[in-house]
C-alpha cells in the first residue's frame, strides 16, 4: 500500500473544530458581556476618589485653596492665569496624560465650592453622560451609594 505522504485536515476535521471553537465562545462570551461597563465604573471611581483628589488635595496645600470652578482640572496640569492667581504652584499635580476625561469620553465635573457640603464636587456622568441620573459617579454620597 502506498501512504500519501501529503499530511493535512480534512474538511470534516476543521468544521468539527470551529463547531468546538464556537461551543466554548457561546459558553464564555456572555459571562463577560457586562463587565465592561462594570470596569470602566471602577475606573472612574478611581480617578475621583484617589487620583484626582489626591492632585487636588496637593494643589490646595500649596497654594491655600482648590482650584476654582473657572480654573477646573486644567489647574492640576497648568499654571492658571485666572484669578485667584496660585501663590506657590508647584506643579503640574497630574502624571496623567491626555484629556482630563472619564472612561466613557466625557470630561469630570468639577464645581469648587461644592454644593454638596465638601470643599469641591467632583463627578462623572456615567455612560450615558447627562448628569442628575443614578449612573453618575461622583465624590459625594447620593441616594444609590448609601
Amino acid at each position: 500500500m502506498k501512504r500519501n505522504k501529503e499530511g493535512g485536515f480534512t474538511l470534516i476535521e476543521m468544521l468539527v473544530v470551529v463547531v468546538i471553537i464556537a461551543t466554548l465562545a457561546a459558553m464564555i462570551v456572555p459571562r463577560f458581556a457586562g463587565r465592561t461597563e462594570e470596569a470602566k465604573s471602577s475606573a472612574a471611581g478611581a480617578d475621583i476618589e484617589a487620583n484626582l483628589a489626591s492632585a487636588l488635595d496637593l494643589y490646595e496645600l500649596d497654594n491655600g485653596a482648590f482650584p476654582t470652578t473657572e480654573q477646573g482640572l486644567s489647574a492640576l496640569r497648568v499654571e492658571p492665569t485666572t484669578p485667584p492667581v496660585p501663590r506657590k504652584w508647584k506643579g503640574p499635580y497630574l502624571k496623567k496624560r491626555g484629556a482630563l476625561s472619564d472612561p466613557w469620553g466625557n470630561a469630570y465635573v468639577y464645581l469648587s465650592p461644592g454644593t454638596h457640603g465638601g470643599d469641591y464636587d467632583l463627578s462623572s456622568w456615567g455612560p450615558d453622560g447627562v448628569g442628575g441620573t443614578p449612573d453618575d459617579i461622583t465624590n459625594w454620597e447620593t441616594e444609590e451609594k448609601k
